[in-house]
């Protein structure tokens, strides 16, 4: 069994600082870089002669498809692999048949993987609603007006601004009545708490792997519902797309796969596959309570009136108020060696964000540093 301690050695980052930015890319472990360079070698060298680099990188391809679906609880089917969790938000706003007038929902505090889709599909007509939010928490009665005559809602599950989870199967719930499609960001919550992807009821789940998973840059990974992905017509298609790329008149794949374009490396996806393998090692309930303890350090150790988090925090990402965002993060990396970021909403925000290899010591740090700037 590997411990988060025996995670964190394998880290070399905390050779140099504190690092406390997982909700923006975290910092891979030996054993995933390491499994991607066996992965490019692989693919370069090992198969150039045989089997060859295509049917190499489709075996991989399988393989890794297969071990994200269980990891996530969905059928092998039900998993694209895509580079990114803007990518699988891009290829379903590509997969959809929009008319001008239609409507697209989404909150205010979205990331911009889920605003700029719609702001340039708002340019070819389509009407967006932003839903508002107050302190990570959306007001229903608006979300119910504006799913009314919906065709499609895309909302984040975790919030990347206050930690707070959406309850996103009402949310599904009430857009599933209304006719419109649910697209659910969710690329902060794999590998920092279990996750069966399907008990949302979401039509399709856009992932990544570089966050809380663990993982490189360049595997991201798309969930789309068995029961409608055959509603979804990708805009951009290639040979990774269809049943048979030679056929006079091609077919799309009938699941999830139909989203996949064509030549990727195949290193990320191997590094995804040995960053499963560590996090099932590690077991989630260990990094789920492991997550919640330094949450809780941190949320203690800050006066109340500098919380945007709630005061029992519900994840690894804990927002604070500062008087100046940028020049408290530098100063902290330059004078205490701690990482972290500022956000540009709300107003004065840094972020925190606690995982698995992250220590009391830490936290510690952290607050110090930011008692003695002043806050």
């Amino acid at each position: 069994m590997t411990t988060p301690a025996d995670v964190r050695a394998t880290v070399p980052v905390f050779e140099d600082v504190r690092y406390l930015n997982t909700g923006a890319s975290g910092p891979s472990p030996r054993k995933v870089v390491e499994a991607a360079q066996r992965g490019i070698e692989a693919h370069e060298w090992g198969a150039a002669s045989d089997p060859g680099p295509y049917p190499h990188a489709f075996d991989l391809y399988e393989d890794v498809r297969a071990h994200v679906a269980d990891f996530l609880g969905a059928d092998t089917e039900e998993i694209a692999l895509t580079q990114s969790t803007s990518d699988g938000i891009a290829r379903i706003a590509g997969g959809i048949d929009w008319e001008p007038g239609d409507a697209i929902v989404r909150t205010d505090l979205e990331h911009p993987a889920g605003v700029l889709p719609w702001q340039r599909l708002e340019r070819r007509g389509c009407e967006v609603r932003v839903v508002p939010t107050t302190d990570g928490r959306i007001d229903r009665e608006a979300y119910r007006d504006a799913v009314a005559d919906a065709k499609l809602v895309c909302l984040s599950a975790l919030t990347w601004n206050y930690g707070t989870y959406l309850p996103v199967s009402e949310l599904v719930a009430e857009a599933h009545d209304a006719g419109a499609y649910v697209l659910v960001d969710a690329v902060q919550i794999p590998g920092q708490t279990p996750l069966d992807v399907t008990e949302w009821g979401a039509d399709a789940v856009a992932m990544a792997s570089h966050k809380w998973m663990l993982g490189v840059w360049g595997a991201g990974f798309l969930y789309v519902d068995g029961d409608v992905v055959g509603e979804f017509e990708p805009g951009g298609i290639g040979y990774r797309s269809v049943a048979d790329p030679e056929a006079d008149a091609y077919e799309l794949k009938p699941g999830a796969a139909r989203f996949e374009v064509g030549t990727t490396s195949p290193a990320p996806y191997a590094a995804l596959s040995a960053s499963i393998d560590l996090l099932d090692d590690v077991g989630l309930d260990t990094i789920d309570a492991h997550i919640e303890d330094l949450a809780e350090r941190f949320v203690d150790g800050v006066p109340a009136d500098r919380l945007y988090t709630p005061a029992d925090p519900e994840s690894g990402l804990v927002t604070v108020r500062v008087d100046d965002p940028q020049s408290t993060v530098d100063r902290l990396r330059e004078e205490y060696g701690v990482v972290v970021r500022s956000l540009p909403d709300p107003p004065g925000a840094v972020r925190a964000s606690l995982h698995v290899y992250n220590t009391p010591e830490d936290v510690d740090r952290l607050l110090a540093g930011l008692r003695e700037t002043g806050w």
